[in-house]
Parts: C-alpha cells; sequence; structure tokens
C-alpha cells in the first residue's frame, strides 16, 4: 500500500506510532524481523516477522528521504573502497565511500565493477543532500573509477567558465 499524504498507515492494523518504532528499531540496531518483532511482544504487540518486514518494505524509503537532509554534512575529503560479497549464493559488489572521519556517505551494491556502476555510484553521492563536491577522493586503481568521475570533472570544468566584468557580483 503506498503512502499518502493524508493518512499514510490507512488499512494497517496496529497504530503508525508501533509501525514507525519498528521499523526504527530494525533500521537503527543490528536487530532481524524477528527480534523486532519479540520486542513488540514483550511490550504487548503480537506482531509476526513477515508483517514487520513489510512496514520495513513500506515505510523505510520514506523515512530515509525525510531524515537525509538532516544528517550530519560530510567533509570534503572522500574515500572510496570496494569489495566482493556474497548475496544470497551470488557475487555482488559493494561500493562504499566514507569521509576522512569515518562517516559513511554512500554505498551501492552492483552485480559488476565497471564504468557504468562506477559513474551510477557517483551520481549519487554527489546528488544526496548534505553531500559538498569533494575537494579530494582517495581510490584504488580500480580502472573504472576515472571513467565514473570524467563525465562530473568536466561538467565542472564548463560550468565554472570565466564571466565577463558586467556579470560578476560587487565587492563592497
Amino acid at each position: 500500500m503506498p503512502i499518502t499524504a493524508t493518512n499514510p498507515f490507512k488499512g494497517r492494523h496496529y497504530p503508525g506510532e508501533v509501525i514507525l518504532s519498528a521499523v526504527r528499531w530494525y533500521l537503527r540496531y543490528p536487530l532481524a524481523y524477528l527480534h523486532v518483532s519479540e520486542l513488540l511482544a514483550e511490550r504487548g504487540l503480537f506482531v509476526d516477522a513477515s508483517c514487520v518486514w513489510r512496514w520495513v518494505q513500506a515505510y523505510a524509503p520514506e523515512i530515509n528521504r525525510r531524515c537525509r537532509r538532516y544528517l550530519k554534512p560530510t567533509n570534503k575529503s572522500y574515500r572510496v573502497d570496494e569489495t566482493y560479497i556474497k548475496v544470497k549464493g551470488q557475487d555482488r559488489y559493494l561500493y562504499r565511500a566514507v569521509d576522512s572521519t569515518g562517516q559513511t556517505i554512500d554505498f551501492l551494491l552492483t552485480a559488476k565493477r565497471d564504468a557504468d556502476s562506477a559513474k551510477r555510484f557517483f551520481r549519487k553521492v554527489f546528488r544526496a543532500e548534505g553531500n559538498r563536491m569533494a575537494r579530494v577522493i582517495n581510490v584504488d586503481k580500480n580502472p573504472a573509477y576515472p571513467a565514473g568521475r570524467r563525465p562530473r570533472v568536466e561538467s565542472r570544468r564548463h560550468a565554472a567558465a570565466p564571466r565577463s566584468a558586467a556579470s560578476m557580483p560587487l565587492l563592497k
């Protein structure tokens, strides 16, 4: 059921406060859906783990969208790394960007390690609110990174073309 502006919890059997608490517990702490349902059972609410899964699928993207703007802004020195991980028995590629203080900026899980994935990852990182344009990006020797960064750098170079004296702001 899609979230609507008028009543996002329409058709749900539990109040919105219960649903949001369960989703926040799942997202904030390393809990399984079964653990969240047990926490709710301790509070007198008997919810199946599959119900918690449906709540997370429905409300987590909206919570992410609303909370992103309040996150602490990152600094201008990024480190990008990548690794293979197994997901359901298949190798997947995890891109991750952190700033120099260790704060995770963003991540992307892809099936391939190629230039298209690198481009998509950098677009995602720089599109997010609170992520300033990096002064320095430290990467390893992955050949996909220059291809992923090149269009962004070229578009910045053209956007920063010198202005005429008439369009420059006056300093007082």
